[in-house]
Protein backbone atom coordinates (compact mmCIF):
# COMPACT_ATOMS: atom_id res chain seq x y z
CA UNK A 1 0.00 0.00 0.00
CA UNK A 2 2.76 2.45 0.95
CA UNK A 3 4.56 1.87 -2.36
CA UNK A 4 1.34 2.37 -4.33
CA UNK A 5 1.59 5.51 -6.47
CA UNK A 6 -2.05 6.48 -5.79
CA UNK A 7 -1.45 6.41 -2.05
CA UNK A 8 1.81 8.35 -2.34
CA UNK A 9 0.20 11.06 -4.48
CA UNK A 10 -2.70 11.43 -2.03
CA UNK A 11 -0.30 11.70 0.92
CA UNK A 12 1.83 14.22 -0.96
CA UNK A 13 -1.17 16.45 -1.77
CA UNK A 14 -2.48 16.17 1.81
CA UNK A 15 0.91 17.09 3.29
CA UNK A 16 1.23 20.11 0.99
CA UNK A 17 -2.25 21.34 1.91
CA UNK A 18 -1.63 20.85 5.65
CA UNK A 19 1.73 22.64 5.48
CA UNK A 20 0.23 25.59 3.59
CA UNK A 21 -2.74 25.93 5.98
CA UNK A 22 -0.48 25.52 9.02
CA UNK A 23 1.95 28.15 7.73
CA UNK A 24 -0.82 30.69 7.05
CA UNK A 25 -2.38 30.00 10.45
CA UNK A 26 1.00 30.40 12.19
CA UNK A 27 1.76 33.72 10.47
CA UNK A 28 -1.74 34.98 11.20
CA UNK A 29 -1.36 33.98 14.85
CA UNK A 30 2.06 35.70 15.08
CA UNK A 31 0.68 38.88 13.54
CA UNK A 32 -2.32 38.88 15.89
CA UNK A 33 -0.08 38.33 18.92
CA UNK A 34 2.17 41.23 17.89
CA UNK A 35 -0.85 43.48 17.46
CA UNK A 36 -2.20 42.50 20.89
CA UNK A 37 1.22 43.16 22.42
CA UNK A 38 1.39 46.60 20.81
CA UNK A 39 -2.12 47.41 21.99
CA UNK A 40 -1.08 46.33 25.50
CA UNK A 41 2.00 48.58 25.38
CA UNK A 42 -0.08 51.55 24.30
CA UNK A 43 -2.61 50.81 27.06
CA UNK A 44 0.14 50.67 29.70
CA UNK A 45 1.57 53.95 28.43
CA UNK A 46 -1.83 55.60 28.63
CA UNK A 47 -2.32 54.29 32.17
CA UNK A 48 1.13 55.55 33.23
CA UNK A 49 0.30 58.99 31.83
CA UNK A 50 -2.97 59.00 33.68
CA UNK A 51 -1.27 58.14 37.01
CA UNK A 52 1.38 60.78 36.31
CA UNK A 53 -1.27 63.38 35.51
CA UNK A 54 -3.37 62.51 38.57
CA UNK A 55 -0.34 62.74 40.88
CA UNK A 56 0.58 66.16 39.46
CA UNK A 57 -3.00 67.38 39.93
CA UNK A 58 -3.04 65.98 43.50
CA UNK A 59 0.15 67.85 44.42
CA UNK A 60 -1.08 71.12 42.93
CA UNK A 61 -4.22 70.87 45.09
CA UNK A 62 -2.73 69.52 48.34
CA UNK A 63 0.79 71.00 48.00
CA UNK A 64 2.20 67.91 49.68
CA UNK A 65 2.40 64.15 49.22
CA UNK A 66 0.61 63.48 52.48
CA UNK A 67 -2.40 61.21 52.01
CA UNK A 68 -1.35 59.97 48.56
CA UNK A 69 -0.71 56.39 49.77
CA UNK A 70 -4.35 55.15 49.42
CA UNK A 71 -4.52 56.51 45.87
CA UNK A 72 -1.30 54.70 44.86
CA UNK A 73 -2.60 51.47 46.41
CA UNK A 74 -5.89 51.89 44.53
CA UNK A 75 -4.12 52.53 41.21
CA UNK A 76 -1.84 49.53 41.74
CA UNK A 77 -4.81 47.26 42.31
CA UNK A 78 -6.74 48.81 39.40
CA UNK A 79 -3.97 48.48 36.84
CA UNK A 80 -2.45 45.31 38.21
CA UNK A 81 1.10 46.60 38.70
CA UNK A 82 3.39 47.88 41.46
CA UNK A 83 3.61 51.66 41.77
CA UNK A 84 6.16 53.50 43.94
CA UNK A 85 6.25 57.30 44.34
CA UNK A 86 9.39 59.08 45.64
CA UNK A 87 9.98 62.76 46.38
CA UNK A 88 12.98 64.75 45.17
CA UNK A 89 15.06 63.35 48.05
CA UNK A 90 14.42 59.84 46.71
CA UNK A 91 12.35 58.96 49.79
CA UNK A 92 9.39 56.69 49.16
CA UNK A 93 6.19 58.61 49.94
CA UNK A 94 3.80 55.91 48.60
CA UNK A 95 4.05 52.22 47.67
CA UNK A 96 1.21 50.11 46.24
CA UNK A 97 2.68 47.16 48.15
CA UNK A 98 3.08 49.29 51.33
CA UNK A 99 6.57 47.90 51.99
CA UNK A 100 8.95 50.80 51.28
CA UNK A 101 7.02 53.80 52.61
CA UNK A 102 9.33 56.39 54.27
CA UNK A 103 12.42 54.48 53.10
CA UNK A 104 15.09 55.59 50.67
CA UNK A 105 14.36 54.10 47.25
CA UNK A 106 16.89 52.00 45.36
CA UNK A 107 16.38 49.29 42.78
CA UNK A 108 17.99 46.92 45.26
CA UNK A 109 15.42 47.84 47.89
CA UNK A 110 12.53 47.21 45.49
CA UNK A 111 14.11 44.02 44.29
CA UNK A 112 13.02 44.77 40.72
CA UNK A 113 14.00 47.03 37.82
CA UNK A 114 11.21 49.55 37.37
CA UNK A 115 10.42 52.26 34.82
CA UNK A 116 11.05 55.77 36.21
CA UNK A 117 8.72 58.60 35.21
CA UNK A 118 9.27 62.19 36.40
CA UNK A 119 6.27 63.92 38.01
CA UNK A 120 6.30 67.71 37.55
CA UNK A 121 4.15 70.35 39.09
CA UNK A 122 2.75 71.37 35.74
CA UNK A 123 2.11 67.74 34.62
CA UNK A 124 3.35 66.02 31.42
CA UNK A 125 1.66 66.29 28.06
CA UNK A 126 1.38 63.20 25.88
CA UNK A 127 3.90 64.67 23.50
CA UNK A 128 6.50 65.29 26.20
CA UNK A 129 5.99 62.03 28.09
CA UNK A 130 9.47 60.49 28.32
CA UNK A 131 10.28 57.78 30.89
CA UNK A 132 13.93 57.54 31.88
CA UNK A 133 15.87 54.85 30.11
CA UNK A 134 17.76 52.19 32.10
CA UNK A 135 21.18 53.46 33.14
CA UNK A 136 20.17 57.11 32.60
CA UNK A 137 20.30 59.42 35.63
CA UNK A 138 17.13 61.32 36.46
CA UNK A 139 19.02 64.65 36.36
CA UNK A 140 19.55 64.25 32.60
CA UNK A 141 15.82 64.37 31.75
CA UNK A 142 14.18 65.77 34.95
CA UNK A 143 12.09 68.89 34.28
CA UNK A 144 12.85 72.01 36.33
CA UNK A 145 9.57 71.83 38.33
CA UNK A 146 9.88 68.14 39.22
CA UNK A 147 8.08 67.26 42.43
CA UNK A 148 8.79 63.52 42.50
CA UNK A 149 9.44 60.34 40.56
CA UNK A 150 7.02 57.60 39.67
CA UNK A 151 8.43 54.06 39.61
CA UNK A 152 6.26 51.56 37.75
CA UNK A 153 6.69 47.80 37.31
CA UNK A 154 4.73 46.57 34.29
CA UNK A 155 3.60 42.97 34.39
CA UNK A 156 2.94 40.64 31.48
CA UNK A 157 -0.38 40.96 29.73
CA UNK A 158 -2.52 38.14 31.04
CA UNK A 159 -2.85 35.16 28.68
CA UNK A 160 -1.67 37.08 25.59
CA UNK A 161 -0.83 33.84 23.77
CA UNK A 162 -4.21 32.34 24.58
CA UNK A 163 -5.97 35.51 23.52
CA UNK A 164 -4.09 35.61 20.21
CA UNK A 165 -4.87 31.96 19.58
CA UNK A 166 -8.55 32.44 20.40
CA UNK A 167 -8.84 35.49 18.15
CA UNK A 168 -7.03 33.75 15.28
CA UNK A 169 -9.17 30.64 15.56
CA UNK A 170 -12.43 32.52 16.00
CA UNK A 171 -11.78 34.72 12.94
CA UNK A 172 -10.16 32.42 10.38
CA UNK A 173 -9.19 29.15 12.08
CA UNK A 174 -12.53 27.49 11.58
CA UNK A 175 -12.56 28.41 7.90
CA UNK A 176 -9.02 27.08 7.52
CA UNK A 177 -9.90 23.73 9.05
CA UNK A 178 -13.06 23.37 6.97
CA UNK A 179 -11.26 24.53 3.83
CA UNK A 180 -8.36 22.19 4.52
CA UNK A 181 -10.64 19.20 4.92
CA UNK A 182 -12.47 20.15 1.71
CA UNK A 183 -9.14 20.63 -0.10
CA UNK A 184 -7.91 17.21 1.04
CA UNK A 185 -11.15 15.60 -0.15
CA UNK A 186 -10.83 17.34 -3.53
CA UNK A 187 -7.16 16.31 -3.67
CA UNK A 188 -8.10 12.67 -3.09
CA UNK A 189 -10.65 12.74 -5.93
CA UNK A 190 -8.27 14.68 -8.18
CA UNK A 191 -5.43 12.28 -7.40
CA UNK A 192 -7.63 9.28 -8.10
CA UNK A 193 -8.57 10.44 -11.60
CA UNK A 194 -5.14 11.95 -12.33
CA UNK A 195 -3.27 8.85 -11.21
CA UNK A 196 -5.49 6.63 -13.34
CA UNK A 197 -4.63 8.74 -16.37
CA UNK A 198 -0.94 8.85 -15.49
CA UNK A 199 -0.69 5.19 -14.55
CA UNK A 200 -2.55 3.86 -17.59
CA UNK A 201 0.53 3.90 -19.87
CA UNK A 202 2.75 2.86 -16.95
CA UNK A 203 0.58 -0.20 -16.32
CA UNK A 204 0.57 -0.94 -20.04
CA UNK A 205 4.38 -0.71 -20.06
CA UNK A 206 4.56 -2.97 -17.00
CA UNK A 207 2.34 -5.57 -18.67
CA UNK A 208 4.36 -5.39 -21.86
CA UNK A 209 7.67 -5.83 -20.03
CA UNK A 210 6.26 -8.88 -18.24
CA UNK A 211 5.35 -10.34 -21.61
CA UNK A 212 8.84 -9.50 -22.83
CA UNK A 213 10.26 -11.38 -19.86
CA UNK A 214 8.30 -14.43 -21.04
CA UNK A 215 9.76 -14.13 -24.54
CA UNK A 216 6.77 -12.50 -26.26
CA UNK A 217 8.18 -9.53 -28.23
CA UNK A 218 4.97 -8.79 -30.14
CA UNK A 219 3.39 -6.68 -27.36
CA UNK A 220 3.13 -2.92 -28.01
CA UNK A 221 1.91 0.05 -25.94
CA UNK A 222 -0.94 2.12 -27.37
CA UNK A 223 -0.56 5.68 -26.10
CA UNK A 224 -0.94 8.72 -28.36
CA UNK A 225 -0.28 11.39 -25.72
CA UNK A 226 2.56 13.87 -25.80
CA UNK A 227 5.15 14.72 -23.18
CA UNK A 228 7.43 12.38 -21.26
CA UNK A 229 4.96 9.47 -21.06
CA UNK A 230 4.23 9.64 -24.77
CA UNK A 231 7.94 9.71 -25.52
CA UNK A 232 8.44 6.77 -23.15
CA UNK A 233 5.71 4.77 -24.90
CA UNK A 234 7.17 5.52 -28.34
CA UNK A 235 10.68 4.64 -27.15
CA UNK A 236 9.36 1.39 -25.68
CA UNK A 237 7.63 0.48 -28.94
CA UNK A 238 10.79 1.29 -30.88
CA UNK A 239 12.80 -0.88 -28.50
CA UNK A 240 10.20 -3.64 -28.90
CA UNK A 241 10.49 -3.44 -32.69
CA UNK A 242 14.26 -3.71 -32.47
CA UNK A 243 14.09 -6.60 -30.01
CA UNK A 244 11.54 -8.43 -32.13
CA UNK A 245 13.67 -7.84 -35.22
CA UNK A 246 16.79 -9.01 -33.38
CA UNK A 247 14.97 -12.06 -32.07
CA UNK A 248 13.76 -12.91 -35.56
CA UNK A 249 17.27 -12.44 -36.94
CA UNK A 250 18.68 -14.65 -34.19
CA UNK A 251 16.22 -17.42 -35.01
CA UNK A 252 16.90 -16.98 -38.70
CA UNK A 253 20.63 -17.01 -38.08
CA UNK A 254 20.44 -20.26 -36.17
CA UNK A 255 18.34 -21.79 -38.95
CA UNK A 256 20.65 -20.40 -41.62
CA UNK A 257 23.80 -21.63 -39.90
CA UNK A 258 22.21 -25.06 -39.54
CA UNK A 259 21.22 -25.00 -43.22
CA UNK A 260 24.61 -23.84 -44.40
CA UNK A 261 26.41 -26.47 -42.36
CA UNK A 262 23.99 -29.26 -43.25
CA UNK A 263 24.76 -29.38 -46.99
CA UNK A 264 28.56 -29.71 -46.86
CA UNK A 265 28.35 -32.02 -43.85
CA UNK A 266 25.79 -34.21 -45.62
CA UNK A 267 27.99 -34.32 -48.70
CA UNK A 268 31.05 -35.23 -46.63
CA UNK A 269 29.13 -37.89 -44.75
CA UNK A 270 27.71 -39.29 -48.02
CA UNK A 271 31.12 -39.50 -49.65
CA UNK A 272 32.68 -41.09 -46.58
CA UNK A 273 29.87 -43.66 -46.28
CA UNK A 274 30.12 -44.46 -50.00
CA UNK A 275 33.89 -44.92 -49.70
CA UNK A 276 33.38 -47.05 -46.58
CA UNK A 277 30.83 -49.24 -48.42
CA UNK A 278 33.08 -49.53 -51.47
CA UNK A 279 30.56 -47.76 -53.70
CA UNK A 280 32.95 -44.88 -54.44
CA UNK A 281 36.68 -45.22 -54.88
CA UNK A 282 38.89 -42.73 -52.99
CA UNK A 283 40.44 -41.47 -56.20
CA UNK A 284 41.68 -37.98 -57.02
CA UNK A 285 38.22 -36.69 -58.06
CA UNK A 286 36.58 -37.95 -54.86
CA UNK A 287 39.29 -36.45 -52.69
CA UNK A 288 38.93 -33.16 -54.60
CA UNK A 289 35.16 -33.12 -53.90
CA UNK A 290 35.77 -33.84 -50.23
CA UNK A 291 38.31 -31.03 -50.10
CA UNK A 292 35.82 -28.62 -51.72
CA UNK A 293 33.18 -29.43 -49.12
CA UNK A 294 35.71 -29.07 -46.30
CA UNK A 295 36.85 -25.71 -47.74
CA UNK A 296 33.22 -24.56 -47.85
CA UNK A 297 32.81 -25.43 -44.18
CA UNK A 298 36.07 -23.70 -43.32
CA UNK A 299 35.03 -20.51 -45.17
CA UNK A 300 31.68 -20.45 -43.40
CA UNK A 301 33.29 -20.86 -39.98
CA UNK A 302 35.86 -18.15 -40.77
CA UNK A 303 33.12 -15.77 -41.94
CA UNK A 304 31.10 -16.36 -38.79
CA UNK A 305 34.14 -15.82 -36.61
CA UNK A 306 35.06 -12.62 -38.41
CA UNK A 307 31.50 -11.34 -38.17
CA UNK A 308 31.32 -12.06 -34.45
CA UNK A 309 34.60 -10.18 -33.90
CA UNK A 310 33.29 -7.22 -35.90
CA UNK A 311 30.02 -7.17 -33.90
CA UNK A 312 32.00 -7.23 -30.63
CA UNK A 313 34.32 -4.42 -31.80
CA UNK A 314 37.34 -6.69 -31.43
CA UNK A 315 38.32 -6.87 -35.08
CA UNK A 316 42.09 -6.49 -35.33
CA UNK A 317 43.23 -4.13 -38.09
CA UNK A 318 46.57 -2.73 -39.24
CA UNK A 319 45.73 0.74 -40.49
CA UNK A 320 48.14 2.76 -42.62
CA UNK A 321 48.01 5.15 -45.62
CA UNK A 322 47.28 3.24 -48.84
CA UNK A 323 46.71 4.01 -52.53
CA UNK A 324 43.09 3.00 -53.07
CA UNK A 325 43.48 3.04 -56.88
CA UNK A 326 46.16 0.36 -56.71
CA UNK A 327 44.02 -1.72 -54.37
CA UNK A 328 41.04 -1.53 -56.76
CA UNK A 329 43.16 -2.56 -59.73
CA UNK A 330 44.59 -5.55 -57.84
CA UNK A 331 41.12 -6.77 -56.84
CA UNK A 332 39.72 -6.33 -60.35
CA UNK A 333 42.68 -8.26 -61.78
CA UNK A 334 42.06 -11.13 -59.32
CA UNK A 335 38.39 -11.45 -60.43
CA UNK A 336 38.93 -10.79 -64.14
CA UNK A 337 39.26 -14.47 -65.11
CA UNK A 338 35.98 -15.34 -63.32
CA UNK A 339 34.16 -12.44 -65.03
CA UNK A 340 35.59 -13.31 -68.44
CA UNK A 341 34.49 -16.90 -67.98
CA UNK A 342 30.87 -15.63 -67.80
CA UNK A 343 31.35 -13.28 -70.72
CA UNK A 344 31.20 -10.16 -68.51
CA UNK A 345 32.89 -6.81 -69.10
CA UNK A 346 34.82 -5.75 -65.96
CA UNK A 347 36.15 -2.16 -66.14
CA UNK A 348 37.40 0.62 -63.84
CA UNK A 349 36.95 4.40 -63.89
CA UNK A 350 39.63 5.89 -61.64
CA UNK A 351 41.00 9.45 -61.40
CA UNK A 352 44.62 10.15 -62.40
CA UNK A 353 45.48 11.04 -58.78
CA UNK A 354 43.63 10.37 -55.54
CA UNK A 355 44.57 11.11 -51.95
CA UNK A 356 45.83 8.25 -49.74
CA UNK A 357 43.33 6.67 -47.36
CA UNK A 358 43.92 5.28 -43.87
CA UNK A 359 42.87 1.63 -44.19
CA UNK A 360 43.72 -1.95 -43.43
CA UNK A 361 44.85 -3.13 -46.87
CA UNK A 362 43.59 -6.69 -46.39
CA UNK A 363 40.16 -5.68 -44.99
CA UNK A 364 39.26 -3.17 -47.71
CA UNK A 365 40.45 -5.59 -50.39
CA UNK A 366 38.07 -8.10 -48.78
CA UNK A 367 35.21 -5.57 -49.09
CA UNK A 368 36.01 -4.94 -52.76
CA UNK A 369 36.31 -8.67 -53.45
CA UNK A 370 32.95 -9.41 -51.80
CA UNK A 371 31.18 -6.67 -53.77
CA UNK A 372 32.79 -7.66 -57.10
CA UNK A 373 32.21 -11.37 -56.51
CA UNK A 374 28.56 -10.61 -55.69
CA UNK A 375 28.24 -8.54 -58.89
CA UNK A 376 29.77 -11.32 -61.01
CA UNK A 377 27.46 -13.91 -59.44
CA UNK A 378 24.28 -11.88 -60.13
CA UNK A 379 25.08 -10.47 -63.56
CA UNK A 380 24.07 -12.43 -66.63
CA UNK A 381 26.12 -13.12 -69.76
CA UNK A 382 27.31 -10.10 -71.74
CA UNK A 383 26.67 -7.89 -68.68
CA UNK A 384 28.89 -5.06 -67.52
CA UNK A 385 30.56 -4.37 -64.18
CA UNK A 386 32.25 -1.05 -63.49
CA UNK A 387 34.29 0.13 -60.46
CA UNK A 388 34.69 3.89 -59.87
CA UNK A 389 36.42 6.05 -57.27
CA UNK A 390 35.89 9.74 -56.56
CA UNK A 391 37.24 12.16 -53.93
CA UNK A 392 34.96 14.69 -52.21
CA UNK A 393 34.87 16.47 -48.82
CA UNK A 394 37.73 14.49 -47.23
CA UNK A 395 36.13 11.21 -48.28
CA UNK A 396 36.78 8.74 -51.08
CA UNK A 397 33.60 7.33 -52.69
CA UNK A 398 33.99 3.89 -54.23
CA UNK A 399 31.16 2.26 -56.18
CA UNK A 400 30.66 -1.11 -57.84
CA UNK A 401 27.93 -1.05 -60.50
CA UNK A 402 26.53 -3.93 -62.54
CA UNK A 403 23.81 -4.55 -65.10
CA UNK A 404 22.55 -7.67 -63.39
CA UNK A 405 19.15 -8.83 -62.21
CA UNK A 406 18.76 -6.09 -59.61
CA UNK A 407 17.21 -6.23 -56.14
CA UNK A 408 13.46 -5.84 -55.42
CA UNK A 409 12.59 -2.73 -53.34
CA UNK A 410 11.21 -4.81 -50.45
CA UNK A 411 14.56 -6.61 -50.13
CA UNK A 412 16.80 -3.53 -50.14
CA UNK A 413 16.46 -2.72 -46.37
CA UNK A 414 17.60 -6.25 -45.44
CA UNK A 415 20.31 -6.74 -48.03
CA UNK A 416 23.12 -6.27 -45.47
CA UNK A 417 21.56 -8.63 -42.91
CA UNK A 418 23.46 -11.84 -42.23
CA UNK A 419 22.37 -14.90 -44.23
CA UNK A 420 19.81 -12.80 -46.09
CA UNK A 421 19.31 -13.85 -49.70
CA UNK A 422 17.12 -12.29 -52.33
CA UNK A 423 16.79 -15.82 -53.71
CA UNK A 424 14.04 -17.13 -51.44
CA UNK A 425 14.53 -20.66 -52.75
CA UNK A 426 17.99 -20.58 -51.13
CA UNK A 427 19.54 -22.22 -54.16
CA UNK A 428 23.29 -22.59 -53.89
CA UNK A 429 23.91 -22.17 -57.57
CA UNK A 430 25.34 -18.70 -57.01
CA UNK A 431 27.52 -19.97 -54.12
CA UNK A 432 28.34 -18.10 -50.94
CA UNK A 433 26.92 -18.25 -47.45
CA UNK A 434 24.97 -14.98 -47.37
CA UNK A 435 27.52 -13.33 -45.11
CA UNK A 436 29.61 -11.45 -47.67
CA UNK A 437 27.62 -8.19 -47.69
CA UNK A 438 27.20 -8.26 -43.92
CA UNK A 439 30.94 -8.60 -43.43
CA UNK A 440 31.58 -5.86 -46.00
CA UNK A 441 29.29 -3.49 -44.07
CA UNK A 442 31.01 -4.21 -40.74
CA UNK A 443 34.48 -3.71 -42.23
CA UNK A 444 33.54 -0.38 -43.86
CA UNK A 445 31.99 0.89 -40.62
CA UNK A 446 35.10 -0.21 -38.71
CA UNK A 447 37.06 2.21 -40.96
CA UNK A 448 34.69 5.08 -40.15
CA UNK A 449 32.81 4.89 -43.47
CA UNK A 450 29.34 3.99 -44.66
CA UNK A 451 27.94 1.64 -47.30
CA UNK A 452 24.65 1.71 -49.20
CA UNK A 453 22.98 0.15 -52.25
CA UNK A 454 20.78 1.43 -55.06
CA UNK A 455 19.05 -1.00 -57.36
CA UNK A 456 16.27 -1.49 -59.89
CA UNK A 457 14.94 -4.88 -60.86
CA UNK A 458 16.17 -5.89 -64.32
CA UNK A 459 18.56 -2.93 -64.61
CA UNK A 460 21.27 -3.72 -62.09
CA UNK A 461 22.65 -2.56 -58.76
CA UNK A 462 25.21 -0.08 -57.45
CA UNK A 463 26.98 -0.64 -54.13
CA UNK A 464 28.77 2.47 -52.84
CA UNK A 465 30.98 2.84 -49.76
CA UNK A 466 33.09 5.66 -48.35
CA UNK A 467 36.52 5.81 -46.68
CA UNK A 468 37.98 8.85 -44.88
CA UNK A 469 41.03 10.45 -46.48
CA UNK A 470 44.25 10.39 -44.47
CA UNK A 471 44.84 13.69 -42.60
Amino acid sequence: MINNLNFRLIVAFAVVIIVIIGSVFFFTYSTTRNEISQVGDRLETMQDRRVQSELSRYYRIVHTWDGVQPLVVQWGNLYGRRIILTNNDNTVVADSDEKLVSKTYTEKSSGQSMIQIPVSLSGQSSASFNPWKPGQSPEQTMPADTIGTLHVLHGELLDINRAALQITYSTIGGYFIKGGLLAIAVAILFTFFLSRRILAPVKALTGATRQFGKGDFSRRVTYEGKGELGELARSFNSMADNLEHTQRLRRNMVADVAHELRTPLSNLKGYLEAISDGVVQPDEATIHSLNEEASSLSRLVEDLQELSLADAGELKMTVQPEDISRLIKETVTALYPKASGKGLSLTTDLPAAISPVNIDNHRIKQVLYNLLDNAVAHTGQDGRINVTAREHDNMVYISVSDTGEGIPPEDLPMIFERFYRVDKSRARATGGSGLGLTIAKRLVEAHGGTIKVESQVGQGSTFMFTIPITK
